[in-house]
């Protein structure tokens, strides 16, 4: 083994090239400074919680069938939620060393194995996943089929029939496309996702460490209760795009990598929709005629589907004119009098101007990720719960308050299942609603006052 001080290791190398990007995106330290303590304190409060945590998760799994249970589970999360939140005040407010870590990987892993065997109840979209799977896989364009086709009902699981959106072909890119195809059963696809939910952690660390952040801020991913309902309990292939999404900004970061950087962003957008928001933030990194590269790319994913003619976007179409599930702002825009299309573009024109905001004002990948991603949401007609891990992997460099505190309130949008769950429709509960949201916005609109009261104290 060679020294640690030779400048040739590898841990060196991604020193000297954060260093030498570190203008263009370096992270902003708006968190305070770690109390002083005795060495293991923190690694002992935070193994206290994770025993808290470990225990509501199991008794969580006692409530069977899950969607007979699912107001006893929401007030499970949000008692976890509560506890999450206390572990990210201790990683944040206290100095902490490998101990430290080694309690966070530890219990990373067993939270999810502590759901991985459940049923996927509180969503129907694993399913969804494996009817698409089995079409792919017999050489059908997902993009003109749907599942109340007659001939297709031997895609069907029988144990479970696609009932939502069964008159709408596939709203999902190709990648996820190609992802479904990989595996037959339920648990495969839990499986599937929960691994690259764990990739995704792994890959955060090395991302914290090159952008010379503490590694265990990991946390605020890594026990985040909305990620693991997501993934390991729900199997939402939300992981893929968030995990190829990390990967182009550790090319960006490290330097020297623009081409795989866009690469990976394509890969993101092929995966799920909303990485191609971001587009512009790499693009000020890089160059911007590498945004012919991204639409290249994005081409070639969808070049095997094209014989879907003008049915290709058909899904996404009839998903943003027909659906509207957990929304924020945009449910707003309706009640003042707006058409849904009306509604629709006034979104459209207040997200064009966050973009625009957030490239004037130079905000670094993390940050420009978090505020866009954070945005779209809130303008979204559909923000179900699930979509709030795409800024989970942001607030590890950027812990905004209001945004923990929305992924831990978000478990409020699965609040519909108990209507449907005994054969209602699925409907959104405003009550729930202002439940979620209205503790989030006072809080971001504290953190935004103090923001803007600390740049013009400057």
């Amino acid at each position: 083994m060679e020294p640690r001080s030779q400048s040739s290791t590898d841990a060196d190398r991604v020193r000297s090239l954060t260093s030498e990007a570190r203008s263009a995106n370096s992270i902003p330290h708006e968190t305070k400074t770690p109390l002083p303590g005795p060495r293991y304190a923190a690694a002992f409060s935070l193994l206290t919680v994770a025993l808290a945590l470990g225990y509501i998760f199991y008794f969580a799994t006692r409530c069977q069938p899950l969607k007979n249970h699912v107001p006893e589970f929401i007030a499970l999360m949000l008692v976890a939620g509560a506890l999450y939140l206390a572990s990210v005040y201790i990683v944040l407010r206290n100095k902490s060393g490998p101990s430290t870590l080694f309690v966070i990987l530890g219990a990373t892993v067993v939270f999810r194995l502590i759901f991985l065997p459940l049923s996927p109840t509180l969503s129907e979209d694993v399913y969804r996943y494996q009817w698409e799977g089995r079409v792919v896989r017999a050489h059908l364009n997902p993009y003109t089929v749907y599942p109340a086709l007659p001939a297709l009902s031997w895609a069907q699981n029988p144990h479970h029939p696609i009932e939502t959106g069964k008159t709408t072909p596939t709203l999902y890119p190709p990648a996820a496309e190609v992802a479904f195809s990989w595996v037959r059963t339920v648990a495969g696809y839990k499986r599937l996702f929960t691994a690259l939910d764990l990739a995704t952690v792994a890959l955060l660390l090395v991302l914290l460490s090159a952008a010379d952040r503490p590694l265990q801020h990991v946390l605020i991913y890594a026990w985040n209760p909305a990620v693991l309902i997501a993934f390991s309990l729900s199997g939402h292939n939300d992981s893929l795009a968030i995990l190829t999404l990390l990967g182009a900004s550790l090319f960006l970061i490290i330097g020297g990598r623009s081409f795989l950087s866009i690469g990976f962003l394509a890969l993101s957008a092929l995966s799920k929709l909303f990485p191609a928001l971001l587009l512009p933030t790499f693009l000020r990194r890089t160059r911007w005629a590498y945004a012919g590269i991204f639409g290249g790319l994005i081409l070639l994913g969808y070049l095997p589907f094209l014989g879907a003619g003008g049915h290709l976007l058909r899904g996404l179409s009839d998903f943003t004119a027909k659906w509207e599930g957990n929304d924020s702002l945009f449910r707003l825009f309706l009640a003042a009098g707006n058409s849904v299309r009306q509604a629709q573009l006034v979104a459209g024109i207040l997200l064009i101007l966050l973009i625009a905001y957030v490239l004037k004002a130079k905000m670094d990948i993390f940050r420009a990720g978090l505020v866009t991603l954070a945005g779209l949401l809130f303008l979204s007609s559909n923000a179900f719960p699930w979509y709030f891990t795409w800024i989970a992997p942001f607030l590890c460099f950027s812990p905004s308050p209001g945004l923990l505190l929305l992924t831990v309130t978000c478990v409020l949008g699965y609040s519909p299942v108990i209507a449907y769950a005994a054969g209602g429709t699925f409907s959104n509960s405003p009550l729930m609603q202002v439940l979620e949201y209205l503790p989030v916005f006072a809080l971001l609109g504290y953190e935004v006052a103090r923001h803007f009261q600390h740049r013009q104290a400057e």
